[in-house]
Protein backbone atom coordinates (compact mmCIF):
# COMPACT_ATOMS: atom_id res chain seq x y z
CA UNK A 1 0.00 0.00 0.00
CA UNK A 2 1.14 3.53 -1.25
CA UNK A 3 2.08 5.91 1.56
CA UNK A 4 -0.50 8.76 2.17
CA UNK A 5 0.46 11.62 4.11
CA UNK A 6 -2.07 12.28 6.81
CA UNK A 7 -2.58 15.91 5.68
CA UNK A 8 -2.97 15.36 2.40
CA UNK A 9 -6.41 13.03 2.20
CA UNK A 10 -9.94 13.03 0.25
CA UNK A 11 -12.46 13.53 3.28
CA UNK A 12 -13.96 15.18 5.83
CA UNK A 13 -12.58 15.87 9.50
CA UNK A 14 -15.57 17.07 12.17
CA UNK A 15 -13.62 20.40 14.14
CA UNK A 16 -14.90 22.65 16.38
CA UNK A 17 -18.79 21.25 15.50
CA UNK A 18 -18.23 21.59 11.96
CA UNK A 19 -17.48 19.60 9.24
CA UNK A 20 -14.60 20.60 7.00
CA UNK A 21 -12.58 19.37 3.90
CA UNK A 22 -9.72 17.41 5.37
CA UNK A 23 -6.86 19.07 4.01
CA UNK A 24 -8.34 22.35 5.44
CA UNK A 25 -8.26 20.89 9.10
CA UNK A 26 -5.60 23.25 10.10
CA UNK A 27 -4.20 24.90 13.57
CA UNK A 28 -1.57 27.80 14.33
CA UNK A 29 1.83 26.76 14.38
CA UNK A 30 1.92 28.36 18.12
CA UNK A 31 -0.98 26.26 19.05
CA UNK A 32 -0.74 25.96 23.05
CA UNK A 33 -1.33 22.12 22.44
CA UNK A 34 1.84 21.77 20.05
CA UNK A 35 4.49 23.43 21.80
CA UNK A 36 3.79 22.57 25.69
CA UNK A 37 1.57 19.19 25.17
CA UNK A 38 -1.80 20.52 26.39
CA UNK A 39 -3.44 18.14 24.83
CA UNK A 40 -5.47 14.72 25.25
CA UNK A 41 -7.13 11.91 22.38
CA UNK A 42 -8.72 8.52 22.07
CA UNK A 43 -8.62 6.11 19.57
CA UNK A 44 -11.62 4.10 18.57
CA UNK A 45 -12.39 1.68 16.02
CA UNK A 46 -15.55 1.07 14.32
CA UNK A 47 -17.17 -2.51 13.36
CA UNK A 48 -19.79 -2.58 10.56
CA UNK A 49 -21.01 0.59 11.15
CA UNK A 50 -20.76 0.13 15.54
CA UNK A 51 -18.21 1.83 17.60
CA UNK A 52 -16.96 -0.27 19.71
CA UNK A 53 -17.07 0.91 23.35
CA UNK A 54 -18.04 4.51 22.17
CA UNK A 55 -19.46 5.93 25.00
CA UNK A 56 -16.66 4.88 26.83
CA UNK A 57 -14.18 6.23 24.78
CA UNK A 58 -16.02 9.60 25.12
CA UNK A 59 -15.97 9.34 28.75
CA UNK A 60 -12.16 9.07 29.18
CA UNK A 61 -11.70 12.06 26.24
CA UNK A 62 -13.72 14.21 28.83
CA UNK A 63 -11.39 12.75 31.94
CA UNK A 64 -8.28 13.18 30.52
CA UNK A 65 -8.87 16.56 29.63
CA UNK A 66 -9.90 16.95 33.27
CA UNK A 67 -6.43 15.83 34.44
CA UNK A 68 -4.71 18.19 32.35
CA UNK A 69 -6.74 21.04 33.87
CA UNK A 70 -9.03 21.85 30.94
CA UNK A 71 -12.66 21.07 30.22
CA UNK A 72 -13.83 20.00 26.75
CA UNK A 73 -16.88 21.84 26.04
CA UNK A 74 -18.69 19.67 24.38
CA UNK A 75 -20.80 16.69 26.53
CA UNK A 76 -20.27 12.84 26.37
CA UNK A 77 -23.32 12.41 24.17
CA UNK A 78 -22.21 15.40 21.86
CA UNK A 79 -18.82 13.48 21.36
CA UNK A 80 -20.74 10.49 20.63
CA UNK A 81 -22.68 11.81 18.29
CA UNK A 82 -19.76 13.74 16.44
CA UNK A 83 -17.62 10.68 15.96
CA UNK A 84 -20.94 8.79 14.42
CA UNK A 85 -21.58 11.71 12.09
CA UNK A 86 -17.86 11.92 11.11
CA UNK A 87 -17.75 8.33 9.74
CA UNK A 88 -21.35 8.48 8.52
CA UNK A 89 -19.82 12.05 6.26
CA UNK A 90 -17.20 9.65 5.09
CA UNK A 91 -18.91 6.74 4.07
CA UNK A 92 -17.26 4.52 6.47
CA UNK A 93 -18.12 1.33 8.45
CA UNK A 94 -14.65 0.02 9.53
CA UNK A 95 -12.46 2.34 10.60
CA UNK A 96 -10.15 3.89 13.19
CA UNK A 97 -11.87 7.05 14.71
CA UNK A 98 -9.13 10.05 16.41
CA UNK A 99 -10.74 12.37 18.61
CA UNK A 100 -8.12 14.92 19.70
CA UNK A 101 -8.77 18.27 21.98
CA UNK A 102 -5.74 20.58 22.78
CA UNK A 103 -5.36 24.34 23.84
CA UNK A 104 -5.26 26.75 21.47
CA UNK A 105 -3.00 29.71 20.17
CA UNK A 106 -5.04 32.35 21.89
CA UNK A 107 -2.15 32.38 24.72
CA UNK A 108 1.88 31.23 24.17
CA UNK A 109 3.05 30.89 27.63
CA UNK A 110 3.11 28.38 30.77
CA UNK A 111 -0.11 29.35 31.75
CA UNK A 112 -3.12 29.16 29.32
CA UNK A 113 -6.07 30.80 31.50
CA UNK A 114 -6.47 32.25 27.92
CA UNK A 115 -6.27 29.47 25.44
CA UNK A 116 -9.65 28.27 23.84
CA UNK A 117 -10.37 24.23 23.96
CA UNK A 118 -10.80 22.92 20.72
CA UNK A 119 -12.23 19.81 19.28
CA UNK A 120 -11.49 17.47 16.14
CA UNK A 121 -12.18 14.17 15.13
CA UNK A 122 -11.08 12.34 12.28
CA UNK A 123 -11.82 9.06 11.01
CA UNK A 124 -10.07 6.67 8.35
CA UNK A 125 -9.86 3.39 7.26
CA UNK A 126 -7.17 1.45 9.26
CA UNK A 127 -5.66 -2.23 8.94
CA UNK A 128 -4.69 -4.39 11.45
CA UNK A 129 -1.70 -2.45 13.71
CA UNK A 130 0.37 -5.33 13.33
CA UNK A 131 1.21 -7.29 10.35
CA UNK A 132 -1.72 -9.83 10.64
CA UNK A 133 0.70 -12.82 9.46
CA UNK A 134 3.38 -11.76 12.24
CA UNK A 135 0.69 -11.63 14.92
CA UNK A 136 -0.44 -15.29 14.65
CA UNK A 137 2.93 -16.37 15.45
CA UNK A 138 3.36 -13.52 17.97
CA UNK A 139 5.13 -10.14 17.61
CA UNK A 140 8.52 -9.76 19.18
CA UNK A 141 9.64 -6.83 21.93
CA UNK A 142 12.46 -5.15 23.50
CA UNK A 143 13.12 -3.15 26.44
CA UNK A 144 12.25 0.20 26.19
CA UNK A 145 15.33 2.66 27.19
CA UNK A 146 12.91 4.75 28.60
CA UNK A 147 9.83 4.32 31.82
CA UNK A 148 6.30 5.22 32.10
CA UNK A 149 6.63 8.19 34.82
CA UNK A 150 5.65 8.12 38.33
CA UNK A 151 2.11 9.79 38.77
CA UNK A 152 3.28 12.35 41.53
CA UNK A 153 5.20 13.46 38.32
CA UNK A 154 3.06 13.46 35.34
CA UNK A 155 -0.61 12.71 35.02
CA UNK A 156 0.11 8.92 34.22
CA UNK A 157 -3.30 7.96 33.77
CA UNK A 158 -5.09 10.51 31.17
CA UNK A 159 -4.49 9.42 27.45
CA UNK A 160 -2.53 13.15 27.13
CA UNK A 161 -0.29 13.52 24.04
CA UNK A 162 2.93 14.66 25.37
CA UNK A 163 2.76 11.00 27.70
CA UNK A 164 3.19 9.21 23.94
CA UNK A 165 6.55 10.70 23.26
CA UNK A 166 8.94 8.52 24.99
CA UNK A 167 6.33 5.83 23.28
CA UNK A 168 7.18 7.17 19.95
CA UNK A 169 10.87 7.01 20.63
CA UNK A 170 10.68 3.54 21.89
CA UNK A 171 8.67 2.15 19.70
CA UNK A 172 10.97 3.60 16.52
CA UNK A 173 13.89 2.61 18.15
CA UNK A 174 12.11 -0.98 17.92
CA UNK A 175 11.19 -1.18 14.89
CA UNK A 176 14.83 0.23 13.60
CA UNK A 177 16.26 -2.67 15.40
CA UNK A 178 13.78 -5.20 13.72
CA UNK A 179 10.92 -5.85 16.95
CA UNK A 180 7.55 -4.97 16.05
CA UNK A 181 6.98 -2.89 19.70
CA UNK A 182 8.83 -2.05 23.09
CA UNK A 183 7.79 -3.36 26.17
CA UNK A 184 8.38 -0.50 28.90
CA UNK A 185 9.22 -0.86 32.65
CA UNK A 186 8.15 1.77 35.07
CA UNK A 187 9.63 4.01 37.47
CA UNK A 188 9.95 1.41 39.62
CA UNK A 189 11.21 -1.07 37.55
CA UNK A 190 7.99 -2.86 37.36
CA UNK A 191 6.49 -4.30 34.20
CA UNK A 192 4.37 -1.46 32.92
CA UNK A 193 2.78 -1.45 28.88
CA UNK A 194 3.76 -1.47 25.95
CA UNK A 195 4.52 1.56 23.66
CA UNK A 196 0.50 1.73 23.01
CA UNK A 197 -0.93 -1.28 24.27
CA UNK A 198 -1.29 -2.99 27.68
CA UNK A 199 0.12 -6.64 28.49
CA UNK A 200 -0.92 -9.90 29.83
CA UNK A 201 0.96 -12.72 30.71
CA UNK A 202 -0.37 -16.38 31.45
CA UNK A 203 0.80 -19.05 33.93
CA UNK A 204 -0.92 -22.49 34.47
CA UNK A 205 -3.89 -20.81 32.83
CA UNK A 206 -4.29 -18.21 35.20
CA UNK A 207 -3.94 -14.47 33.33
CA UNK A 208 -1.82 -11.73 35.10
CA UNK A 209 -1.71 -8.17 34.35
CA UNK A 210 0.08 -5.08 35.52
CA UNK A 211 -1.55 -2.99 38.04
CA UNK A 212 -2.97 0.44 36.11
CA UNK A 213 -3.08 2.96 38.88
CA UNK A 214 -0.15 4.63 37.53
CA UNK A 215 -0.90 3.61 33.55
CA UNK A 216 -3.85 4.16 31.29
CA UNK A 217 -6.60 1.42 32.24
CA UNK A 218 -7.34 0.35 28.67
CA UNK A 219 -10.96 -0.14 27.37
CA UNK A 220 -9.68 -3.37 25.65
CA UNK A 221 -7.87 -4.65 28.63
CA UNK A 222 -10.61 -4.39 30.68
CA UNK A 223 -12.89 -5.84 28.04
CA UNK A 224 -10.41 -8.78 27.75
CA UNK A 225 -10.71 -9.07 32.00
CA UNK A 226 -14.10 -8.92 31.51
CA UNK A 227 -14.48 -12.15 28.70
CA UNK A 228 -12.00 -13.89 30.28
CA UNK A 229 -13.60 -13.77 34.19
CA UNK A 230 -17.04 -14.77 32.28
CA UNK A 231 -15.00 -17.83 31.30
CA UNK A 232 -14.11 -18.97 34.78
CA UNK A 233 -10.65 -17.69 33.50
CA UNK A 234 -8.39 -16.18 36.77
CA UNK A 235 -7.25 -12.85 36.27
CA UNK A 236 -4.61 -11.28 38.89
CA UNK A 237 -3.54 -8.07 39.08
CA UNK A 238 -0.18 -6.75 40.11
CA UNK A 239 3.08 -5.73 40.14
CA UNK A 240 5.12 -7.75 37.90
CA UNK A 241 9.17 -8.04 38.04
CA UNK A 242 10.97 -7.91 34.41
CA UNK A 243 12.65 -11.11 35.48
CA UNK A 244 9.42 -13.21 36.38
CA UNK A 245 8.64 -13.54 32.69
CA UNK A 246 10.77 -16.76 32.43
CA UNK A 247 7.80 -18.43 34.38
CA UNK A 248 5.24 -17.03 32.08
CA UNK A 249 4.04 -19.66 29.36
CA UNK A 250 1.98 -17.02 27.02
CA UNK A 251 1.88 -13.07 26.65
CA UNK A 252 -0.43 -10.92 24.74
CA UNK A 253 -1.17 -7.22 23.90
CA UNK A 254 -4.07 -5.41 24.22
CA UNK A 255 -5.55 -1.87 22.39
CA UNK A 256 -8.52 -0.70 20.59
CA UNK A 257 -5.99 -0.46 18.02
CA UNK A 258 -3.30 -3.72 19.08
CA UNK A 259 -7.05 -5.35 19.35
CA UNK A 260 -5.55 -8.88 21.20
CA UNK A 261 -1.97 -9.35 19.40
CA UNK A 262 -0.32 -12.41 20.76
CA UNK A 263 3.53 -11.93 21.63
CA UNK A 264 6.20 -14.57 21.16
CA UNK A 265 8.97 -12.37 22.12
CA UNK A 266 10.60 -10.09 25.07
CA UNK A 267 13.93 -9.11 24.69
CA UNK A 268 15.76 -12.64 25.80
CA UNK A 269 12.36 -14.68 26.71
CA UNK A 270 10.57 -16.66 24.46
CA UNK A 271 7.11 -17.13 24.56
CA UNK A 272 4.50 -19.09 22.54
CA UNK A 273 0.79 -17.77 21.20
CA UNK A 274 -1.26 -20.56 23.26
CA UNK A 275 -4.70 -21.88 23.46
CA UNK A 276 -5.42 -18.81 25.96
CA UNK A 277 -3.94 -16.06 24.25
CA UNK A 278 -5.50 -17.56 20.74
CA UNK A 279 -9.10 -17.85 22.30
CA UNK A 280 -9.00 -14.39 23.44
CA UNK A 281 -7.96 -12.98 20.42
CA UNK A 282 -10.55 -14.65 18.36
CA UNK A 283 -13.35 -14.00 20.74
CA UNK A 284 -12.47 -10.07 20.70
CA UNK A 285 -12.87 -10.13 17.35
CA UNK A 286 -16.34 -11.40 17.48
CA UNK A 287 -17.37 -9.49 20.20
CA UNK A 288 -16.15 -6.06 18.20
CA UNK A 289 -17.80 -7.30 15.18
CA UNK A 290 -21.31 -8.13 17.46
CA UNK A 291 -20.54 -12.21 16.75
CA UNK A 292 -20.56 -13.03 20.61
Amino acid sequence: MAFVPFDDRDGWIWFDGEFVPWREAKTHVLTHGLHYGSSVFEGERMYGGEIFKLTAHSERLKRSAELLDFEIPYSVAEIDAACKETCARNGLIDCYIRPVAYLGPEQLSVTAKNSKVHLAIAAWEWPSYFDPEVKKKGIALEWAKWRRPDPATAPSTAKAAGLYMICTMSKTAAEKRGFADALMLDWRGYVAEATGANVFFVRNGVLQTPRVDHILNGITRQTVIEMAQARGIEVIVRDILPEELGDFSECFLTGSAAEVTPVGQVGDYRFTPGALSLSLMDDYGKLVRGQL
